[in-house]
């Protein structure tokens, strides 16, 4: 048999998947491994896919997206996150997924660098394995508050570096960043002239503070902005977000967009267009919900002993359990799903800096959540 390329061999494998396939194999298990939004989509949006498919809507559609989509995301960026871009700027894409790996696919040659966050999204290291490059990881340590060392990111950088990556909201920490914190790390790139890639996937959930994208503040053209509909509306089955680009992007999108999947599911673009320009109100519901669990998971984490990140952002909690993994999380969270039918995710799927902790989706079922939670090892009575 011929063998796979070797860049492709070496492609790493999710440590959440890992641990979310053997729960599914079991009856009893609570999963708190995966973002999966603990809410349902709203009646409208479903109707929306629904009257598509009765309408016929179900043959080729631009590589861009439907117009009437990509102008309700011009005229949504604009209103929320004060970004300026004309419709031929912005492209629909098969989730969030598919805008990562496009925009890191338009950035990155063969060898070329990309700077990732650790702990980090696990499709960004996957990508750039898929696409021949080398991820760097740059560290968010809790002895720097789980933000980017800005010393640390002008270490890394080498002459074949052509990518900074940021997510805020982080998937998988719940930590955002400060507008300075944003503009300190454009000016790096800037410094650098680096392409900056940001993942904002989680963008309608944050706590106590304002979310802001890069791209309101980028003024030379080096964001790509990446948006999903699978969070913010409970749709992640439905594969629709976007790809907004810097200026000048048309013609190459076109082609990319036209060999790596012609076009997004039409009634799902419909969809996405009542999502977006429909009321919101189901939007604001489940940011309450999602906050009252994370009150309830941080109190009950906080009467047990066990240390967290305060979230200010998503749906998640990044517990330390370094007091019983003996240094091996990945291996201690199998255990503990088998041991005690819970699954979480291991912090060590997302970086090495990861090692010790574990990420809970919090959007789940609070009874759930808060059973799983209690029985987490507690740390030792000093």
């Amino acid at each position: 048999m011929p063998r796979l390329a070797d860049h492709i061999l070496g492609m790493p494998g999710s440590g959440v998947r890992h641990i979310l396939e053997q729960a599914l194999r079991l009856d009893d298990a609570i999963i708190l491994a995966v973002g999966e939004p603990g809410e349902e989509a709203a009646p409208a949006i479903r109707e929306a896919a629904a009257a598509a498919w009765r309408a016929g809507h179900v043959r080729y559609g631009p590589n861009g997206g439907i117009a009437p989509l990509r102008a309700a995301i011009v005229d949504k960026i604009a209103r929320v996150n004060a970004i300026t871009a004309d419709i031929e700027q912005v492209w629909v894409t098969v989730g969030a997924t598919q805008a990562l790996h496009q925009a890191m696919s338009l950035t990155l040659a063969p060898g070329d660098e990309v700077l990732v966050p650790d702990p980090g999204y696990t499709t960004f290291t996957m990508n750039a394995h898929m696409l021949a490059a080398v991820p760097v990881p740059y560290q968010l340590s809790p002895a720097k508050g789980f933000q980017p060392d800005l010393g640390q990111l002008e270490a890394l950088v080498t002459d074949r570096t052509r990518l900074l990556i940021v997510n805020s909201p982080s998937n998988p920490l719940g930590s955002t960043f400060e507008p300075d914190t944003i503009q300190a790390l454009l000016d790096f790139a800037a410094r650098h002239d680096l392409w900056v890639l940001s993942d904002e996937c989680y963008e309608a959930f944050t706590y106590g503070i304002p979310h802001v994208s890069p791209a309101s503040l980028d003024r030379d053209d080096r964001v790509f902005s990446v948006f999903s509909t699978s969070k913010t509306y409970a749709m992640t089955g439905a594969r629709v977000g976007w790809l907004v680009t810097p200026r000048g992007f048309t013609s190459t999108m076109l082609r990319v967009q036209e060999a790596a999947i012609s076009c997004v599911d039409m009634p799902a673009q419909y969809a996405a267009v009542e999502a977006i320009t429909g009321p919101q109100d189901h939007v604001r519901a489940a940011a309450e919900h999602y906050r009252e669990n994370l009150a309830a998971a941080t109190a009950l984490l906080d009467a047990r002993g066990l240390r967290y990140l305060t979230p200010t952002g998503a749906f998640y909690l990044w517990i330390d359990v370094s007091h019983a993994t003996d240094g091996d999380v990945a291996a201690w969270a199998e255990r503990f799903l088998h041991e005690e039918r819970v699954a979480v995710a291991p912090g060590s799927a997302f970086g090495r800096t990861g090692e010790g902790w574990i990420r809970v989706c919090c959007a789940a079922r609070r009874d759930d959540l808060l059973e799983g939670l209690r029985r987490l090892p507690a740390p030792p009575v000093s």
